[in-house]
């Protein structure tokens, strides 16, 4: 519906885009694709095997289902830190890179070439010098405007580089649309981060002199596991080269309480199922007394926009955390266009006000929490290559909420009376913009 709309208002501008955006080809050209990652998932998890893994009752579906969609393993033993700035993630990745002493993978959407971004890449050449392997994916579009000479610079150092989906003409149509936007990293097997930063300055001092607000989880443990799974699936994705070995699966203690059971989730646009968005709307319709998001765009999907408004109505305590300026100004005109339908059903919204919120966050009910790099849009529950935590316990999900409760102090929630009192033509504009939803 969307794309007739767009080609009917705008005819001759929306070929092009239909043209570069809409052909949905991706199932044919890259189902192949899909049956090679399930096998080379699958064929690691002998490495992988578990003898005293507990699942709650109450998350058995939740856990059950992301199982059955991406073969995604749950993991106990776990210990998990939340980073929720650039403050406290760079250091302790510095830290973590410094300490490898057999391997080091890093997968990003983006690996700016400035200050931040050479230190870590120094980091990476000084460890690869020392016999280490180092691999490095960078997503190519993500990449556009950051220039070959970091990469190259990288290279020359022993560090092994690869772009994930680069995108030439005449390739453009089938490429530009999907895109590794996972931000992941793993050391030694051992160690391991994910969340929703990149290798860039603009999360320690923004063009404002106000840094980024965004959050990473450090993760010690089993579920380590998945997050190397995860990376050696996207390089084989990108260099043809299955890595299995069981040096990057090393054994792990168990503890006495278990520690933190933590599902590494993944979602991709050759999947046969949208695991992320299922995956949301299962923990709306289940939740008993809240569930918080962030998320730095909100375009949701008919399927999300049904289970917040389902949620909000029985009665649960629905809030979204939003940025109050987004970094891209179509994108934030377009979800404000959203707004008035969550709040009728009772979701409260809140604008961050400190800068701009890039974290993507979820907690529900003081028992279930998610980090990661998915956002509330179209393009990460569709098109995007995506990966997030998803953790099974009281403290983690309780930090997150503090951080979260945190980040409302520094919002203003929105009010629906006001808010409707908008202009008609921003309304009007607000509601064009929406149109292009399924392509920001």
């Amino acid at each position: 519906m969307a794309w007739l709309l767009v080609l009917t208002f705008i005819p001759i501008l929306g070929v092009i885009l239909f043209f570069f955006f809409g052909q949905n080809a991706r199932k044919e050209r890259y189902i192949e694709q899909h049956s090679l990652d399930e096998l080379s998932r699958r064929s690691m998890q002998h490495f992988v095997v578990q003898r005293n893994l507990i699942v709650p009752q109450q998350h058995m579906e939740l856990v059950r289902q992301f199982s059955n969609q991406s073969v995604a393993l749950p993991f106990c033993d776990n210990e998990v830190d939340v980073l929720s700035d650039g403050y406290a993630f760079f250091p302790a990745l510095l830290e973590a890179i410094q300490g490898a002493t057999d391997h080091v993978h890093l997968n990003t959407y983006i690996f700016e070439d400035d200050a931040l971004g050479r230190l870590v890449a120094d980091a990476l050449i000084d460890k690869a010098k020392q016999g280490v392997t180092v691999r490095v994916v960078f997503d190519d579009v993500g990449c556009w405007y950051v220039s070959d000479k970091i990469f190259e610079y990288m290279k020359a150092g022993g560090v092994e580089v690869h772009p994930f989906l680069p995108v030439r003409f005449p390739a453009f149509t089938s490429k530009v649309n999907y895109r590794n936007h996972r931000k992941i990293c793993v050391v030694d097997g051992k160690v391991g981060f994910i969340g929703g930063m990149n290798i860039a300055l603009r999360y320690a001092k923004g063009a404002d002199n106000r840094p980024w607000r965004d959050t990473h989880l450090r993760i010690r443990g089993r579920a380590v596991y998945g997050l190397q799974t995860v990376f050696l699936t996207d390089w084989y994705f990108v260099t043809r080269t299955l890595v299995e070995n069981e040096k990057y699966y090393p054994s792990v203690e168990s503890t006495e309480n278990g520690g933190s059971l933590i599902q590494i989730v993944t979602s991709d646009p050759t999947s046969q199922w949208p695991e992320m968005e299922q995956g949301f709307v299962r923990i709306l319709l289940e939740a008993k007394r809240y569930v918080y998001f962030e998320s730095p765009y909100f375009l949701p999907t008919e399927s999300i926009l049904f289970a917040l408004r389902s949620c909000a109505l029985a009665g649960v305590d629905v809030r979204l955390v939003i940025p109050e300026h987004c970094d891209a100004r179509f994108v934030g005109q377009a979800s404000r266009s959203f707004y008035e339908e969550v709040m009728e059903a009772g979701v409260r919204i809140f604008l961050y006000q400190d800068g701009f919120n890039h974290s993507k966050l979820l907690v529900s009910d003081d028992n279930l929490c998610s980090c990661g790099s998915v956002n509330i849009d179209f393009r990460s529950f569709e098109n995007n290559f995506e990966a997030n935590a998803f953790i099974f316990d009281n403290k983690t999900a309780l930090t997150i909420k503090q951080v979260m409760m945190d980040d409302m102090e520094k919002s203003r929630e929105l009010d629906l009376e006001e808010f409707r009192k908008r202009p008609f033509p921003i309304r009007l504009w607000e509601s064009v913009v929406r149109l292009f939803s399924p392509l920001m």
